[in-house]
């Protein structure tokens, strides 16, 4: 292990020009962090907005970043050996529930490879705290609502979410034997400007903008936890310095009781129907939406939905923007970006 010391006000965000990560990375900035970002600006979703995230960021004072793939041997290693950071937030990964089916090659590689090297350069180099991110996807079969942090989560319903709940799994266990002090939080549907364009949000605004059909699966029998960017963002924040320590817990912990690892829901805990949801998207735009009713696709689940106490019980703060607003700041910021 390494003798030098970590930085307490220095941050490493893996996925630093992704919706989270670059929204995040703006966050510690503004408050007076120094942030090093890593992303591989990969093309699973259109490169120039990941190149755009990335402009916003190195333009600012107190931001350095590196371009690689996480999985690669030897990246993260040497990286966490050069920034020696006191905070890490791991939200590189390859996301989206149906491309899993696809190409789960990919989430083997960036999810569990990736993290497996993260854990391995933090166990050479440990930060104060590590904060992964995991998905509600991570619930599976579950259908007791709200979604708790002390459910069983063993029957995911994709391949996406069973690489996130290994990853859960293996930070665990670095936690225990390497005394790595872990948090692993849970996010429920995040929405906003900036935001992916596989997404719901951006392919409803689009579609609905250019008067095309929008495809609804499940024939809108849906509820969806839907979180505002700034809210994740602001628990994230807050979270920081609350570490996770077993001798400390507090009402309706997730503390493991062998390791410095917590896992926290982040969600709305506010869950809507996929009607009202689209409902808000056509009053931001004006316009009414043509839908297309379709069956549930495969890994796809009805419903979610956030239990939030535990955040609230650790930083007093509970997402809390409706969703007409949030809508409305994420179209606002399309229209404008995509020029519709």
């Amino acid at each position: 292990m390494s003798d030098q010391a970590p930085s307490p006000r220095r941050a490493l965000v893996t996925g630093s020009a992704g919706f989270i990560g670059a929204a995040l990375s703006h966050a510690l900035l503004d408050a007076g962090w120094e942030v090093t970002g890593i992303d591989s600006l990969n093309d699973y979703y259109e490169v120039p907005l990941k190149e755009a995230r990335r402009a916003r960021l190195t333009a600012r004072a107190g931001f350095t970043d590196q371009v690689a793939r996480i999985e690669t041997p030897g990246v993260l290693a040497d990286l966490f050996a050069q920034v020696r950071p006191g905070a890490v937030f791991h939200l590189a990964a390859q996301a989206g529930v149906r491309y899993s089916i696809e190409n789960p090659r990919a989430y083997f590689e960036a999810n569990l490879q990736g993290t497996f090297e993260l854990l391995e350069a933090a166990r050479a180099h440990p930060p104060k705290h590590m904060l992964l991110a995991s998905t509600s996807s991570a619930y599976g079969a579950n259908t007791e609502m709200p979604y708790l942090e002390t459910d069983r989560a063993d029957h995911q319903m994709s391949f996406y979410a069973a690489s996130k709940k290994s990853c859960e799994n293996m930070a665990h266990a670095y936690a225990h034997i390497y005394g790595l002090p872990m948090t692993l939080f849970r996010f429920f549907t995040v929405y906003g400007p900036w935001g992916r364009p596989d997404m719901a949000p951006s392919r409803f605004a689009r579609a609905i903008l250019q008067g095309a059909p929008i495809e609804v699966y499940n024939h809108g029998k849906m509820k969806r936890d839907f979180t505002y960017i700034d809210d994740l963002v602001e628990a994230l924040v807050r979270l920081v310095d609350r570490v996770p320590d077993p001798a400390a817990p507090v009402a309706q912990d997730s503390l493991s009781p062998v390791a410095p690892f917590r896992v926290i829901n982040i969600g709305n805990a506010d869950p809507a129907p996929l009607p009202d949801f689209i409902a808000a998207i056509e009053a931001a735009t004006g316009r009414q939406a043509q839908q297309t009713l379709l069956p549930m696709q495969p890994g796809d689940v009805p419903a979610t939905w956030a239990d939030t106490h535990l955040l609230k019980e650790l930083t007093g703060f509970q997402p809390a923007t409706d969703l007409r607003t949030g809508v409305q700041h994420f179209v606002d910021w399309f229209r404008g970006y995509y020029r519709l």
